[in-house]
C-alpha cells in the first residue's frame, strides 16, 4: 500500500507520497509531490508521533533541499569503467560493468581465497539493503570481510549498551520523553545543528522549567540554550562521569534500593571511583567543582531525568568505557527502565540504528545475532537455505579491514556501497594509499565521490525517493520509505545490483531484488533475536505509523505483539534480568599535546552539511551558506599565531596537513581547535585524525588528537596547500605529516 494524501487540485499525473527525509536518524515525516520530474517536498503537517516522524511539521535546511539532488546535473546515471590503472573512467553498459566486477571477484578468490574479496557498507542504507549486503558477503561471496561506516559512528555505544543492558537500541524509550524530563544531561551532542527539528522536544522541556546540562568543549547552539554548559577538555569524559558518580556517593544521592533490586557489580564500581574526588575531576576535565555538584544534584533530585551520550565521548579510544561510565552514573541514580527517566545514545546516520542490526558488522548476523554463536548460525543459515558450516567466521572491523587492503592476507577486491571512506575514515592518507593498492575497487553511489573517483567500476544507484524500504529511527521505530517516482532510465536499485551480481557468481537463487520479499526474509532471519522484527510488516507499519522493535511474531490465538516503545520496564535483556555495572579506568586521549603539537583537535558536524558532504556539498543553498570548511579557534589562540578572522589556517598532526578558513569565536576552549569533517581535498579533516582504536568497539579516535596550527594565508586567498606539504603515502607507523589527497 502506498500512502498518498489528497491530490485534488493537482495537475493530472501528480501525486503525493508520505515518506521520510533521507538524512539524519530523526527520519522526519515528509510529503513528496511527484509526477513529471522534478519532485518537491514539504514536511507532513502532522508529522509528529502520529506519522512516525519526529519533526512535528518542521524540517531543517538539509531536509528542505533533499529533492534538489534527485535531478542534480552531477548525478550518476550510467555505469563507469576504467580500462586500466591510471586510465580515465568511461561510460559502459550494465552488463559490461557487472561482468567486470564478477570477473574480478572470481579471479581474486581463485588466486587468494574467498576472504580476499570484501564489502564496505553504509549507515544510510535501508534495512533491506543492509540485510542484503550482509547476506551477499556471507552467501554470495562466502567471505568474512564486511563492515560499514557505522563502525565510525555508533559502535562504542552499541558495545557499551550490550555489555550493560544486554541489548543495543540507541534510545530505549520514545524521543518524546525528552520533553517531559525535569533534568537532561547531554554529553557530546549538538542537536540544534545536527538534527534541528529535535530541539522542539528540548524547548518544550525547558518551557516547564527543566534543567538541561550540555557537556561540550564548544559552546554550541545547543549549549547556549541550556541552563548549564560544562566546557570539558576533550578526551576527559570518563573522568567527568567518575567524578559525578563520586559526588553522588559522597553526598548520599545513590538510589540504593534500585541498585540492590535491578543491578549487579555495584561494589566494584563504588571502589573504582573513590579516587575521583571533586578537585581531581576539576583538574582533569576543566569543569569547576560547583558545576559538578550542581549537575549531579539536579539529576538525582529530578522526578524524571535522562542522561544522553553521543559521538563526543564515544568517538575515542576509550569510547566504550566512556559510555559505560555514564551508564554507571545512570544506574546509580536509578534511571534506566523507569518511565520518563533513563540513559540513551543519540544515533546520527539516517539508518544508523537499523543499519547495525542486520548483518553489516563484521561479527554480526541479522537480528543482532553473533556470527560466532552456533545457534545463531544455525537459525540464519536455515532461513538462507545453506549449511551453517558455509557461513564464514567474523571478519575485521572497518578501519582494520581498510588498513590491510592490498596486503598479504588482506582484501584485494572490494565493493563499497553508499560510503565515502576516503573522507569518512581516520588517517585518510593511509586509507587512500590502501585503496590504491587494491587489485580492483567497485563503488555504488549517486555521485562521483572521492572514493568513487578511485574505483575501477562505478555503479549508479537509485536515490531515497525512488525506492521502497524501511528505516529504523533514533528511538528504534521501524518506518516506511515509499517510492514517489522511478529512478532515471538505466539506473538500478542496490537490491537489483546485488541480485544481478549474485546471479553472475552462481548464487542468484539466494537473492531477491524485491524489497518486500527481502524484508519478509529479514523478519524470519531476525525472529527470536535481540532485534526481533518478525511481527513487523509493511502493512502494519502503514497502519500504525511505525512499529518499535523488538516485535516478535504473532502467536496462534494471541493478539499481535504491540512492539516495544520502552525497554527495561521489568527486566534488562541479560540472563538474570539485571543491568551490569562496569568499573572503567580513565586514561585520556591516546595523543597528548606536546611542544610540537601543543593543542587538541576535535571534529564534528555543521548544520548545513552531512557526513562526508557527498550530497550537501552539491546542494546550492547549503554550499552558498557555508562554502568553505571552517576551523574554529579561540581569539586568544588565533592572536598567538597572528591569525585573523577568515584567514587560512593550516592544521598539522602526526598524520597529515589540511587547510581551513578560520572562524574566531570565544565559544571554544582556548586549547582546542574544531574542524568539520564534511570536506575532501585540502580541507579533509580526517587526514589529521588518529586511527587509534577502541579495544572493544574498534571505534577510531576522531574526537581528540594533538595538533599544531599556523597562519597559511589571508581572507581572500583560496583554500590550497602548498607544494612544500607534498603528499606521500605512509605506513601506519609513519608519523610524518602529509598533504591532502
Amino acid at each position: 500500500m502506498v500512502l498518498v494524501s489528497d491530490t485534488s487540485g493537482m495537475p493530472a499525473g501528480m501525486h503525493t507520497v508520505l515518506s521520510h527525509c533521507p538524512y539524519c536518524s530523526l527520519q522526519c515525516g515528509i510529503e513528496i509531490t511527484a509526477g513529471d520530474r522534478p519532485a518537491s517536498l514539504q514536511p507532513q503537517a502532522d508529522a509528529g508521533i502520529s506519522r512516525g516522524g519526529l519533526n512535528r511539521g518542521g524540517l531543517c535546511s538539509k531536509g528542505w533541499s533533499a529533492t534538489d539532488l534527485l535531478d542534480h546535473p552531477e548525478r550518476l546515471t550510467t555505469p563507469l569503467i576504467r580500462d586500466r590503472k591510471g586510465g580515465e573512467l568511461r561510460e559502459a553498459s550494465w552488463d559490461e560493468a557487472l561482468d567486470r566486477i564478477a570477473a574480478a571477484i572470481t579471479a581474486t578468490q581463485d588466486e587468494y581465497g574467498r576472504d580476499a574479496v570484501g564489502c564496505f557498507g553504509g549507515g544510510g542504507l535501508t534495512n533491506e539493503k543492509a540485510y542484503a549486503l550482509g547476506k551477499f558477503a556471507r552467501v554470495g561471496l562466502r567471505s568474512s570481510q564486511i563492515d560499514y561506516n557505522g563502525r565510525f559512528c555508533m559502535s562504542s555505544a552499541a558495545a557499551a549498551t550490550t555489555r550493560a543492558f544486554g541489548i543495543d537500541r540507541g534510545l530505549p524509550f520514545p524521543f518524546s520523553d525528552i520533553a517531559g524530563a525535569d533534568a537532561v544531561l547531554l554529553i557530546g551532542s549538538n542537536p540544534a545543528d545536527t538534527m534541528p527539528p529535535a530541539m522542539q522536544f528540548f524547548d518544550e522541556g525547558r518551557s516547564h522549567g527543566a534543567h538541561h546540562i550540555v557537556v561540550d568543549p564548544r559552546r554550541t547552539a545547543t549549549a547556549k540554550g541550556a541552563s548549564r554548559h560544562l566546557q570539558i577538555r576533550p578526551g576527559t569524559d570518563i573522568a567527568l562521569s567518575n567524578g559525578l558518580l563520586h559526588l553522588a556517593i559522597r553526598e548520599g544521592l545513590v538510589d540504593e534500593d534500585y541498585v540492590a533490586a535491578r543491578t549487579v557489580g555495584w561494589d566494584a564500581v563504588r571502589r573504582s571511583v573513590s579516587s575521583f574526588w571533586p578537585d581531581r575531576a576539576e583538574r582533569i576535565t576543566g569543569i569547576a567543582v560547583e558545576d559538578l555538584r550542581t549537575t549531579v544534584h539536579q539529576l538525582a533530585e529530578a522526578d524524571r531525568a535522562l542522561i544522553l551520550t553521543a559521538r563526543g565521548p564515544e568517538q575515542q579510544r576509550g569510547g566504550t568505557d566512556a559510555a559505560l561510565a555514564f551508564i554507571n552514573l545512570a544506574l546509580a541514580l536509578g534511571l534506566p527502565g523507569v518511565e520518563g527517566s533513563g540513559w540513551g545514545t543519540v544515533t546520527g546516520q539516517g539508518n544508523g540504528q537499523g543499519g547495525r542490526e542486520h548483518g553489516q558488522k563484521a561479527d554480526q548476523l541479522p537480528g543482532y545475532r553473533k556470527l560466532d554463536d552456533p545457534e545463531a548460525r544455525a537459525h540464519v543459515a536455515g532461513v538462507w537455505g545453506i549449511d551453517p558450516d558455509e557461513l564464514p567466521a567474523p571478519g575485521l572491523s572497518a578501519y582494520e579491514m581498510l588498513d590491510r587492503l592490498g596486503t598479504e592476507g588482506g582484501v584485494r577486491t572490494m565493493l563499497v556501497m553508499a560510503s565515502n571512506v576516503v573522507v569518512s575514515a581516520p588517517n585518510a592518507n593511509r586509507v587512500a594509499d590502501r585503496l590504491a593498492a587494491l587489485d580492483f575497487l567497485a563503488v555504488s553511489d549517486i555521485f562521483l565521490s572521492e572514493t568513487a573517483e578511485l574505483a575501477d567500476v562505478v555503479l549508479p544507484t537509485a536515490q531515497w525517493a525512488e525506492e521502497e524500504g524501511t528505516m529504523t529511527n533514533v528511538e528504534g521505530r521501524v518506518l516506511r520509505r515509499r517510492r514517489a517516482l522511478p529512478p532515471p532510465e538505466g539506473v538500478l536499485t542496490d537490491l537489483e545490483t546485488l541480485a544481478a551480481l549474485a546471479d553472475r557468481l552462481g548464487r542468484g537463487k539466494y537473492f531477491s531484488a524485491d524489497p518486500r520479499e527481502v524484508f519478509d526474509e529479514l523478519r524470519r532471519a531476525s525472529s527470536g533475536g535481540l532485534a526481533d522484527y518478525a511481527g513487523i510488516t509493511y502493512d502494519r507499519i502503514d497502519a500504525e505509523d511505525g512499529v518499535y522493535w523488538p516485535c516478535p511474531e504473532q502467536r496462534a490465538g494471541e493478539a499481535p505483539h504491540p512492539g516495544t516503545p520502552r525497554l527495561f520496564a521489568d527486566r534488562f535483556a541479560t540472563p538474570d534480568g539485571r543491568a551490569r555495572f562496569h568499573p572503567v579506568v580513565f586514561r585520556g586521549a591516546t595523543e597528548k599535546p606536546d611542544d610540537e603539537f601543543p593543542y587538541v583537535l576535535t571534529t564534528g558536524r555543521l548544520m548545513q552539511h552531512y557526513q562526508s558532504g557527498t550530497q550537501t556539498r552539491r546542494t546550492k543553498t547549503l554550499i552558498m551558506t557555508v562554502p568553505d570548511a571552517v576551523a574554529e579557534l579561540h581569539p586568544d589562540l588565533a592572536r598567538r599565531h597572528g591569525i585573523g578572522a577568515s584567514d587560512l589556517v593550516r592544521l598539522r598532526t602526526r598524520r597529515g596537513v589540511a587547510v581551513f578558513r578560520a572562524r574566531l569565536t570565544d565559544a571554544i576552549r582556548p586549547d582546542t581547535v574544531f574542524a568539520p569533517f564534511h570536506w575532501g581535498g585540502d580541507s579533509l579533516a580526517n587526514l589529521l585524525t588518529s586511527p587509534a582504536l577502541d579495544p572493544q568497539s574498534r571505534m577510531p579516535e576522531f574526537k581528540a588528537c594533538a595538533v599544531a596550527i599556523d597562519r597559511h594565508g589571508g581572507p581572500d586567498d583560496p583554500i590550497r596547500l602548498e607544494s612544500s606539504d607534498s603528499f606521500h603515502t605512509a605506513d601506519t607507523a609513519d608519523t610524518a605529516p602529509t598533504k591532502g589527497i
